[in-house]
């Protein structure tokens, strides 16, 4: 795409991020002219030095993936959750290995999916594998792409539209701005919209680690002193950590020379998969809540993490942004389809009434989650430990839980059921 002229589309995607492209295929499956602006070129993203990061993909995340055309391109580079391991930790305490302790709570796809070749509890990826499936999908589909290309501003456009407007001089027009950049959204705060939440104080230090023995598909999740730490299933005998702590002591483990950070990893992971052993670099991340007062204004809409970010305790983040993409995309196709406006406030509020409940429970469940579980007061421990035991004799509550976890509870829209929409 020449950049020095205007381009028109039904809708304009500012971020060619995981949630972002995923919209855009969407659209673009459905017969919706679609354009992505980013400041990266498309496959920039996919290096391993890039984002260390792995994603829970739900099994209503994944239909969609598989609708849209991306599942086909991840090929081996994704693993089955068949179980997840709820524990309330113990780290190594110089008598004791660290790893599950008592009170666990133990989910089992096979209570709601009992074919053996039937949909997981989820499936997780590499964050750099999911971008390549998706940039495949997107190259395959021909999808216009205007990249790298680093957006200055959204500006009024001709009536009844608004323009990216970039640093070359590109001027991307629709009837519909997305904004996919992230939590520190331009686009956002251009518009005016205020956030909410708060920083937590802590990191989550991310790697991949190789261990001796398989996690035959069980993911794990400690509720240590510190904050969660995730043990999440990868291809082979590997698996994806997320080790929260307070933010210096992530910085501390970051910066910690091999021998020491395996002394430390081995302590926090325990040996119940044999000798284990880091296989990538380290990153942190700073955690919070930040949740958008509104998530539509004038011509522009707000997916992903620019219209909500939360705590990775329950592993939602890329399914949070995934459900956006699946509603409003579903919203665009029934404006097109009626004839309206499809950049207007009127046809955007379906969207957001549809999308705020969810983000505002999973958010404030997660803050809550993070409150109770990021400490080691003995009545805290002792009530969180009854409560998991009590939810674990509980058949209905654990298939309750499975359920909206895979993101197939309430209404879903036809995206995430694993149907093609077409205006």
């Amino acid at each position: 795409m020449a950049r020095t002229s205007t381009h028109s589309y039904d809708v304009a995607i500012a971020g060619g991020g995981l949630a972002g492209l995923t919209l855009a295929l969407a659209l673009h499956k459905a017969g919706v002219s679609v354009c992505v602006v980013d400041a990266l070129a498309l496959d920039a993203r996919t290096e391993p030095a890039f984002d260390g990061r792995a994603s829970a993909l739900s099994f209503s995340s994944y239909r969609m993936l598989d609708v849209v055309g991306a599942a086909e391109h991840l090929n081996g580079d994704v693993q089955r959750i068949e179980d997840i391991l709820v524990v309330d930790g113990r780290p190594y305490d110089g008598l004791k290995p660290g790893g599950p302790g008592r009170d666990q709570l133990h989910f089992d796809r096979r209570e709601i999916s009992p074919d053996p070749d039937g949909e997981p509890l989820g499936w997780m990826a590499e964050n750099r594998h999911t971008r390549i499936a998706l940039a495949k999908a997107c190259e395959a589909a021909a999808l216009p792409t205007l990249a790298p290309e680093r957006i200055i501003r959204m500006e009024d456009g001709a009536p009844g539209r608004a323009a990216l407007v970039t640093e070359s001089g590109a001027r991307v027009e629709a009837q519909l701005i997305v904004a996919c950049d992230g939590k520190f959204s331009r686009l956002r705060d251009q518009a005016g919209i205020r956030t909410m939440g708060r920083e937590y104080g802590q990191k989550g230090l991310v790697l991949t680690v190789a261990h001796e023995l398989s996690h035959e598909g069980v993911a794990y999740e400690f509720f240590m002193p510190g904050g969660p730490f995730a043990i999440l299933p990868l291809p082979g005998n590997r698996s994806s950590l997320v080790w929260t702590e307070k933010s210096a002591a992530a910085d501390a483990l970051k910066a910690m020379d091999e021998e020491g950070f395996q002394e430390a990893l081995e302590a926090r992971f325990g040996d119940f998969l044999g000798a284990v052993k880091p296989d990538s670099p380290r990153w942190t991340y700073p955690l919070g809540l930040k949740m958008a007062e509104t998530f539509i204004a004038d011509r522009l809409a707000l997916v992903g993490d620019a219209a909500r970010s939360i705590h990775p305790i329950a592993g939602q983040g890329f399914n949070l942004g995934v459900r956006d993409a699946a509603v409003l995309a579903e919203t665009i196709v029934e404006a097109k389809r009626a004839g309206l406006d499809i950049g207007a406030r009127a046809s955007l509020q379906p969207y957001e009434r549809w999308r705020k409940t969810d983000t505002a429970a999973l958010s404030l469940g997660t803050d809550l989650f993070n409150t109770l579980f990021s400490n080691d007061h003995s009545l805290i421990r002792l009530g969180r430990g009854l409560g998991m035991s009590a939810v674990d004799r509980i058949p209905a509550a654990r298939r309750f839980f499975m359920r909206t976890a895979g993101g197939a509870t309430g209404d879903l829209p036809a995206l995430l059921r694993g149907e093609a929409l077409r205006v």
